[in-house]
């Protein structure tokens, strides 16, 4: 197990922030310095996480920077965790670090389908979850709990019928303040 040494670390990658809640250590870093500071950490002798254990995202919706976008990082050699943040807006690509970690095909995927967060470089970016004539990112906060079209049966057709949902302007309202 190692401890990170901050110093060092902050002058070979350019970190925005960095803590360590309950012994896990986060670092921030700029979406524009991602990809560096992701290699310098798989190939640093000092550092060496070779598995991506997981990437995630978080929709923070009122905030200037809406997303979060988390990658876990795990060093078998020092039997060590790391994790690695990043917050972009709506419209900033990330870049893809499928050439780094493969096994983030997916999740890159997966993010790209269920929050709508482009990644430069990927090599097949489309959707993993939803259908290809789906329209919108369903785990945006402000994606409608009912979705855009409705699905039935028309009795008087005898066919299954798609049909536009419009809902009235006094339903969409968002609070988004916990209610505690």
């Amino acid at each position: 197990m190692i401890n990170i040494n901050w110093n060092q670390l902050s002058n070979l990658c350019p970190i925005i922030n960095s803590q360590a809640p309950l012994g896990e250590e986060i670092l921030v870093v700029s979406h524009l310095d991602l990809l560096f500071c992701l290699t310098c950490l798989k190939s640093h002798i000092n550092y060496q996480y070779k598995i991506l254990s997981c990437i995630s995202a978080v929709d923070f919706n009122n905030f200037e920077y809406r997303f979060g976008i988390v990658y876990d990082l795990l060093s078998l050699t020092y039997n060590h965790r790391l994790r690695i943040k990043v917050f972009v807006n709506e419209i900033t690509p990330l870049e893809s670090i499928v050439e780094l970690y493969t096994n983030s095909d997916w999740w890159e995927r997966e993010i790209w389908d269920l929050y709508g967060l482009y990644f430069n470089n990927h090599p097949d970016l489309r959707r993993i979850l939803t259908d290809y004539g789906f329209e919108g990112h369903p785990l945006r906060k402000d994606f409608p709990l009912s979705g855009f079209i409705e699905l039935k049966y028309d009795q008087t057709k005898k066919r299954i019928t798609l049909e536009p949902i419009e809902l009235q302007q006094e339903f969409r309202s968002f609070n988004f303040e916990p209610s505690w």
